[in-house]
């Protein structure tokens, strides 16, 4: 059975409702997902950076699935986007996906690894044991 990871929030800092300051993890295995690109089952890189950002996610929820875990139990995601990637329309997309679940998040610009790539996403998550 897994236990939820819990967010911290320190008193005296803003409190963001689409992210945590931190979260502690249950003890107990841990998944690391790699980096996850808008490309389909098919190996299709999507067009434009909602669609990306989605399939992205959708490919992160696969993944953890595929594990007997969770979007609940995620305790970090890191989200890389491409040099002039509108930062606001990648998290709408996001949200449409991965709904209100607050987790610790970073922000990246980088070129990106793979043509075409707008964006790629990468998470920790608590396994089942």
């Amino acid at each position: 059975m897994l236990t939820q990871p819990t967010a911290i929030d320190p008193e005296g800092m803003q409190r963001s409702a689409a992210f945590a300051h931190g979260m502690v993890a249950p003890a107990g295995p841990t998944l690391y997902i790699g980096g996850q690109n808008g490309v389909d089952g098919s190996g299709r890189m999507l067009e434009g950076l909602a669609a990306q950002t989605q399939q992205a996610l959708r490919n992160v929820l696969a993944v953890l699935e595929a594990a007997g875990s969770g979007p609940d139990f995620v305790v970090k995601l890191t989200i890389y986007l491409a040099p002039g990637v509108e930062v606001n329309e990648a998290y709408a997309a996001a949200a449409e996906v991965w709904g209100t679940r607050r987790t610790s998040v970073t922000v990246l610009s980088v070129a990106p690894a793979k043509p075409g790539a707008l964006v790629e996403i990468d998470a920790i998550a608590a396994a089942p044991s």
